[in-house]
Formats: C-alpha cells, sequence, structure tokens
C-alpha cells in the first residue's frame, strides 16, 4: 500500500496537498463494505472470530494486497462476511460517513449491496433502518449528505439481480435515501444486456442508472450498459480509451465516468499510474469525476486519488476544483444542493488561491 500512495504523491507539492485536503468534495463511487477502515474491520472481525480475516489493523495491510481482480473479490467477500448484523450495518454505514466528513466530502453517492447482508440472514427492513438511522446521524452530526445506490453482484446472477431490484422498487421497504441502481463484481463472463429487466424496474421505479463497466473487459461492456442498462455515468469505463467512437459518445452526452485510478492498479485493470487512461478521457472532452472506489482496501482515499489525478493531468488548484465541480454536476443531487456545494467549491478555492498569491515574496 505505501508504494501505492507514494508513487500517487509524487510530483504534487504540499501546497497542492493542503488545498486538496480542505477542498469541498462530492463522492460518486465509493463501497459501503469495502470503505471499512482498518480500525473497524479488525473490531468487525474480533466480533465474528469464525472469520479468516485479521483481528490486527497491522495484519490488514498485507491482507489487502491483491494479485489480481479475482483475488480481490475473494477477500472483499471475506469482509462482507463479516457484517452478519443490523448493528454491524449500523456501526459500518455510521464510520464511513465520518471517514467523508473527514475528507470534506459534502455529499455522497454510496454503493451498498444488500443482496449480501439480507442473503447472510439479515432481515431486510433491520437493514434498511439501520442504514437509514447511520444517514441520519451521520448528516446531523457531520453534516456529510449520504444517498444510495444499490448494486447488484454481478457474480451472483439473475437470483440476486431480482432480489435487488425488489428491495429497490418495493415502496414498503426501499430507504428514503436511495437514489440509484448499479451493477458491480467481476465483468469477465457477466455480461451486461442480461440484466436488462431488472434495470428497467429500477428506472421505472425512478432511479437513476449506474453501472460498472469497461474496468477489466473492453469498450464492448461499455457499450453494452448504455444501449441495455440505459446507464447515465459509467463505474470505471477505465477501456472506453480504447474506442474513440465510444469516447465521443460519452462527451457529447455529459455521461460521466467514474474514475478511481488507484483502484484500477491495485486490481491490475491497469498496469501503472502513468498508464492511467484518464488524460485520454479529459482530452476527449469526457466529463471525469474522481473517486476512491474501496479505499481502506486499496491503501488510498479520496484526498489522494485528487492527488493523483492532479499529478497525471498537471493541475493547479483551481484545475483541481474544477475536477470536484465535475462530480457535483454528475451527481443526483438536486440543482439546490449542486448550487450550494459549487459556490462552496468556489468560495474555498478563491480564498486559498488569494491567500496563497498573498504570501508570496514580491519580485
Amino acid at each position: 500500500m505505501t508504494d501505492r500512495l507514494d508513487a500517487s504523491a509524487a510530483g504534487v507539492g504540499r501546497d497542492l496537498h493542503a488545498f486538496i485536503a480542505g477542498l469541498p468534495k462530492a463522492e460518486l463511487h465509493v463501497h459501503h463494505v469495502g470503505s471499512a477502515s482498518p480500525r473497524i474491520v479488525s473490531e468487525l472481525a474480533a466480533r465474528h472470530p469464525d472469520s479468516k480475516v485479521p483481528t490486527d489493523p497491522e495484519a490488514l495491510v498485507d491482507y489487502f494486497q491483491f494479485t489480481d481482480f479475482a483475488h480481490f473479490i475473494d477477500v472483499y467477500l471475506s469482509v462482507v462476511d463479516l457484517i452478519r448484523t443490523p448493528e454491524d450495518v449500523r456501526l459500518l454505514t455510521y464510520e464511513v460517513a465520518r471517514d467523508l466528513a473527514r475528507q470534506q466530502v459534502r455529499y455522497a453517492e454510496l454503493t451498498i449491496t444488500p443482496f449480501s447482508s439480507t442473503r447472510r440472514g439479515i432481515d431486510e427492513l433491520a437493514f434498511m433502518e439501520a442504514i437509514e438511522d447511520a444517514r441520519k446521524a451521520a448528516e446531523a452530526e457531520f453534516g456529510t449528505v449520504l444517498r444510495w445506490c444499490f448494486d447488484i453482484p454481478g457474480e451472483a446472477g439473475l437470483e440476486a439481480a431480482e432480489e435487488t431490484a425488489r428491495l429497490a422498487t418495493d415502496d414498503r421497504i426501499r430507504p428514503e435515501g436511495l437514489v440509484s441502481f448499479g451493477l458491480g463484481g467481476p465483468e469477465i463472463g457477466v455480461p451486461r444486456p442480461q440484466f436488462k429487466p431488472y434495470f428497467d424496474r429500477a428506472i421505472a421505479a425512478g432511479l437513476r442508472s449506474v453501472p460498472h463497466a469497461g474496468e477489466t473487459t473492453g469498450p464492448q461492456t461499455v457499450w453494452d450498459a448504455l444501449a441495455h442498462l440505459r446507464a447515465e455515468r459509467i463505474g470505471h469505463g477505465t477501456s472506453s480509451a480504447q474506442d474513440e467512437k465510444l469516447l465521443a459518445h460519452l462527451a457529447e452526452h455529459r455521461i460521466a465516468l467514474e474514475v478511481c485510478p488507484t483502484s484500477n492498479i491495485a486490481t491490475r485493470a491497469v498496469r501503472t499510474l502513468d498508464e492511467h487512461p484518464i488524460k485520454e478521457f479529459v482530452r476527449a472532452g469526457v466529463l471525469v469525476t474522481i473517486n476512491s472506489d474501496d479505499p481502506p482496501m486499496f491503501g488510498t482515499d479520496l484526498d489522494n486519488e485528487y492527488a493523483v489525478a492532479a499529478r497525471l493531468l498537471d493541475l493547479d488548484e483551481r484545475g483541481v476544483a474544477d475536477l470536484a465541480k465535475n462530480a457535483v454536476e454528475a451527481s443526483f443531487l438536486d440543482e439546490a444542493g449542486k448550487t450550494r456545494i459549487t459556490n462552496e467549491i468556489d468560495a474555498y478555492t478563491d480564498t486559498y488561491t488569494n491567500a496563497s498569491a498573498a504570501e508570496r515574496p514580491a519580485r
């Protein structure tokens, strides 16, 4: 993990790191269980000692070293298995919000996979009450607004899709904070078109479409997500850079890519940071947002991902602020909320850059 952080931070000055740390942000691609800090994972592992997950936070550093995407999924699911009671769900959700608030995240769309919990015996209504109680407490105590994306675990097949669609569309069950419907997990051997009926139901119920696509497969997976799942944003979309027509389509229709650079390196979706296609996305005019995916598992956080992007794109403070505003634009927050956060980003940037200019010695 240290190597990834050191590589990402190289070339980014201390002043820019400080600017990023205070910058108001929106986070659009971050997973519920994947956001569990080593402290929380170790606490959950201690609660459930039959798990193979280490209880020592330092041992988790080695445990979260991945050989490839399949290995990452195995480790991820072992952490999922630690979430066994509504109390576990509430603890995790609240602590994730605390970590987001620490990074000045004003609004986050947290990807939740309810099927993983309900199939392990957690009562569905108790699950919804736990995430909602944590959401409301976090907003009251930290000022961070949370919304939910219910995510189909693609590797679990159509049974999981049916269950996720039911939980997302039944007015007696669906939580107040739910805004979107997604599809995650492995892409290889899990074609997007088979999930069309479930996305159709979710969209008819007023939810927005945000599937993962093109992370570990080619650009055709992204085209399939657009054509069959009516995607409004694409999770990762890394391979889109291989198809100029696809990039042009994404740019023309303002379909944002949820870019997670360190994640792509950790799962071997991209070989090195310097080979990451984010530069091609920006050059093509695609709306790019910066996100952390499963931050503790990848030894990163959202601040670090902005530092990565700043280095790869050679950005100054105002360029980084524009990336933050991209996330606000691409979010499913209401217009008043978008305006409020955008104005806060602009005010912060003006204050910071003016103060920095005043501190520079006269020539």
